[in-house]
């Protein structure tokens, strides 16, 4: 295996040290612009690649022009006017002898109609639009030619890059173009990082070869493949750039392994009592799950595993095994959980598990009263809390533990991860980190799992347990409310409850709740022998606590929610969901609503309204609701649909955005990445800084806030 040069040092900076005002025509107010698209260097340039191509290579006779194409065509002016009509135009008919074709200017001054006079030769570029008598250009790029000159064509493809405001394409063009001349003839330039026989194993080709192909493609090349990102030069960008993303992950990953956490033993004794209480069996898979977690509890260093699980599979019953093991050694345990309502349906559970033990559960909440507040973080910060649930309230400053050996992250997506490590910093008051487990109820795909979160062991429960009826899923027109009204009423009538959530596109909470509160009213209005509930974001925690409490007890028939109840509320009798404005969500977000019904035994539905006519991806989405329950499938079609931005949260989960590759199309590279980083870690571990400093900077994926 090679092993990788230490970058050169000499006169001239190498291109990721050269400022980009280094450029010609590049000054204080441009410099700053550039900034706004991630610009700073003549390296990052490089970096900054066309989102497509313009052929400008050829000059097509206007005999076979076809509308739609964006084509170069020659020809001679034939007659230049101005026209009036409902906005005043510059019309040009020009000819090549094979055919004729008009210009269109809407916007055109004097000296224009000079250059455009009748017999001058133009060479035109644009898009084939279909006129009311001609074939024309509107707007086209074009340049006059001497009639005695011969003038070539563009040898290579024309770039088009992603601007930003005041900086438009032949400035962004000339400016890489500078970067490119430096790149050919600076000394040192761009160093090759990945080592020989990893680019001959894979097929890579030079990363200066990659670029230089990038930014100026031959006439020849397949443009179908540069579209899909599929050329092997984007390839070769694609592979290096997901290795410098997997190894910092990894790297954060040794970094937690430096760290020291308190060793905890499974309390088999308690773990009985506990599991004899339960009103069912553990399935095979929770068993599977909580020992990979056992056996990480019990090292020095700190667990940091993800548990994924579908709707309804006993992530929370996983969580408090872990929970048990540290509090069975003398330690804290701590649930944090995105909402209120997740995490008062938590201290719920936890409350009727382990009370009984004897252990005490505290519920910190950002809404509790002040009193009830301080009494809560005194019992935290003295021990005698032993199983600590909350919100993001647990990780504020004041927030102060006794002895805490585990954090438990529920809905991970949810929080950043600057969030997380800093709940880990709350337990180093002795040296030593809390262990962490993490879980989703979102499942991600094995691919997008092993890249986006590198630094988490993985643990998947894959079943359900017994009796768990698929939830029958029907794609509805508002149009047919009234039938879905008699629908709700036979339902509850002979028992049953139902959900109705309210959907807004808006990302006001004040909309959300008043659109809430004006369904539940209009519901009373139609179904009087019913009792209507309703929960939203804006209630206090008391008051949704009491509804809630209702609910559960069916006292209440229908319950009005905004989307607060995706996750973490269970009501056996709850087995009807109707869904408003189902067009408007994710995959993900729909299938986490319904998995609210169908958790009794019995038959359920859930019904998807939408409004006005679907496109066709809302018909797509909205038909693998009702084709599958199977959250996997549910997460991978997500995936497919929306990106795994969208699916993952990339605000939320801290992932650096990706400059070229794109973690769905490049998925089949994983596994080559994977063996390539073992060997780097392994061979020449000093290339990993490197690739990391290249692609992430200091956007890098911290273990320490």
């Amino acid at each position: 295996m090679d092993k990788q040069p230490a970058v050169q040092k000499g006169k001239i900076p190498s291109l990721d040290r050269q400022p980009v005002r280094t450029l010609k025509g590049v000054g204080p107010r441009v410099a700053e612009k550039l900034a706004h698209i991630g610009i700073e260097t003549v390296q990052d340039l490089l970096f900054h690649l066309p989102f497509r191509y313009q052929d400008r290579t050829r000059i097509v006779a206007m005999g076979s022009l076809r509308i739609g194409e964006q084509v170069v065509v020659e020809g001679t002016t034939e007659l230049t006017e101005v026209a009036f009509g409902k906005r005043r135009m510059l019309l040009c008919h020009i000819s090549d002898g094979t055919g004729s074709l008009l210009l269109r200017f809407f916007n055109f001054s004097n000296a224009q109609k000079v250059v455009l006079a009748r017999g001058a030769r133009l060479r035109c570029y644009g898009e084939i639009r279909q006129g009311k008598k001609y074939l024309e250009m509107v707007h086209p790029e074009y340049q006059r030619l001497e009639k005695e000159t011969d003038v070539p064509v563009d040898d290579v493809l024309t770039p088009i890059y992603p601007t930003t405001d005041g900086v438009h394409q032949l400035r962004m063009r000339d400016l890489t173009g500078q970067a490119l001349q430096r790149l050919q003839t600076c000394d040192p330039s761009l160093i090759e990082l990945l080592p020989t026989a990893i680019l001959e194993k894979n097929g890579l080709i030079n990363i200066v070869e990659a670029i230089l192909t990038l930014h100026n493609p031959p006439p020849d090349i397949s443009c179908e493949m540069l579209q899909q990102g599929r050329h092997p030069a984007q390839q070769r960008l694609a592979f290096e750039e997901l290795l410098a993303h997997y190894l910092s992950l990894r790297q954060l990953r040794k970094s937690m392994q430096v760290h020291h956490a308190h060793p905890l033993h499974h309390d088999r004794g308690q773990w009985k009592k506990f599991t004899r209480a339960l009103p069912f069996d553990l399935t095979g898979a929770q068993q599977r799950v909580i020992g990979e977690i056992m056996r990480d509890l019990s090292q020095p260093h700190p667990m940091m595993r993800l548990v994924q699980g579908d709707v309804g599979s006993g992530k929370t019953l996983i969580a408090a095994a872990a929970a048990l093991a540290a509090i069975g050694c003398g330690y804290q345990a701590a649930l944090m959980a995105p909402t209120e309502i997740l995490s008062g349906q938590h201290l719920f559970n936890f409350r009727g598990w382990l009370e009984p033990l004897g252990i005490e559960v505290v519920w910190l909440s950002g809404k509790l009263k002040a009193q009830a507040r301080r009494e809560a973080m005194e019992k935290i910060k003295t021990g005698g809390a032993r199983m600590i649930i909350g919100t993001h309230a647990l990780f504020q400053n004041d927030v102060v533990f006794g002895n805490l050996a585990l954090v438990v992250i529920d809905e991970q997506h949810r929080f950043g991860v600057h969030q997380r490590l800093t709940l880990r910093e709350k337990g180093g008051l002795d040296g030593k980190v809390p262990h962490q487990l993490i879980m989703t109820a979102t499942p991600i795909p094995r691919t997008l799992a092993m890249t986006a979160y590198a630094d988490l062991d993985v643990s998947v429960i894959d079943e359900l347990p017994p009796g768990r009826i698929p939830v029958n899923t029907v794609v509805v027109p508002d149009s047919r409310r009234d039938e879905v009204l008699l629908r709700v009423l036979t339902a509850c009538r002979q028992g049953s409850q139902a959900y109705w959530v309210c959907t807004l596109i808006e990302e006001s909470e004040s909309l959300q709740c008043q659109t809430a509160t004006d369904t539940a009213e209009l519901l009373q209005e139609a179904l009087p022998d019913l009792c209507v509930g309703l929960v939203h974001g804006r209630l206090k925690p008391v008051e949704k606590e009491k509804v809630m409490s209702a609910f559960k007890a069916g006292k209440i028939d229908l319950l009005v929610a905004t989307t607060v109840i995706e996750v973490g509320v269970d009501v056996p009798d709850a087995n009807l969901m109707i869904i408003e404005n189902a067009e408007r969500l994710g995959l993900s977000q729909l299938h986490q609503l319904r998995g609210r019904v169908g958790r009794g035994g019995k038959e359920s539905n859930c019904v998807l309204f939408y409004q006005g006519r679907l496109s066709k991806l809302a018909k797509s989405r909205l038909a693998v609701m009702r084709e599958t329950n199977d959250g996997f499938i549910v997460a991978q079609r997500d995936l497919e649909m929306r990106g795994p931005g969208e699916v993952l949260g990339t605000r939320q989960t801290g992932m650096v955005q990706m400059r070229i590759a794109d973690i769905l199309r490049d998925q089949a590279l994983m596994p080559a990445i994977h063996k390539a980083a073992e060997n780097i870690l392994h061979t020449s571990p000093e290339t990993g800084p490197l690739l990391i400093h290249r692609w992430l900077g200091n956007k890098t994926r911290y273990g320490n806030v």
